[in-house]
């Protein structure tokens, strides 16, 4: 079986109410509308100074997320900030999550993953573990699979895949290619969101990622 990675997650008491036609573009409790169509996304405050940082550190384009499913919102430090990670490739993830475990439907969790792999345009392999005949087998397989056909916003087109491995399994991800490097956005299905939910979710955050550039 192919065994899900342990995510440290910050918990916050008390329940919210989350709607899929929502946006959060500010801090904590901010939700404003989408913006028009026309208007050129701009992460705001904190949010594109942190990606900002990310870009000259990896010394790559990145794209910053200028709107995020209710309640997250997109600054590197508090909650609900999970993680950002580099490697020595320079590949980079950020993670967002928030968990509510007092619903009485059961858990509620909005967990987001950013990635960005500088200079590859190949899908990474991650490690599946199978125990066979009592004998545990490692095998590498695409960390995105089962392609579910592609979409395009605006010049850019992405695919969409709906079996993942690591930090992204349950999640459906969007991955793209730009100028010679792989990005993928990722959102796990999960209430309070519904499938149907979570795919507007991500239409909605590709339409408003902002492409930041290095500075240095």
């Amino acid at each position: 079986m192919r065994k899900r990675r342990a995510l440290a997650i910050g918990v916050l008491a008390g329940s919210l109410a989350l709607a899929a036609a929502g946006c959060n573009r500010g801090g904590p409790g901010s939700t404003l509308p989408v913006a028009a169509a026309d208007t050129a996304p701009a992460c705001p405050g904190t949010w594109g100074a942190d990606w900002r940082r990310l870009a000259n550190k990896v010394r790559a384009p990145v794209f910053c997320p200028s709107c995020l499913p209710k309640p997250l919102n997109g600054r590197f430090a508090g909650s609900p900030f999970n993680s950002r990670a580099i490697g020595r490739d320079r590949s980079y993830l950020i993670s967002y999550a928030w968990v509510d475990t007092s619903s009485p439907g059961g858990v509620n969790e909005v967990h987001v993953i950013l990635r960005g792999y500088p200079g590859r345009t190949r899908i990474p392999g991650c490690d599946a573990t199978l125990t066979v005949a009592g004998k545990t087998v490692h095998k590498t397989i695409p960390c995105f699979d089962d392609p579910k056909g592609t979409k395009r916003f605006g010049r850019t087109v992405v695919t969409m895949y709906t079996a993942n491995q690591g930090a992204d399994l349950w999640h459906i991800l969007y991955a793209w290619h730009y100028r010679g490097s792989l990005y993928s956005l990722s959102e796990h299905v999960i209430a309070p969101y519904t499938y149907e939910q979570v795919v507007a979710n991500l239409d909605r955050m590709m339409r408003r990622l902002e492409l930041i550039q290095p500075s240095l």
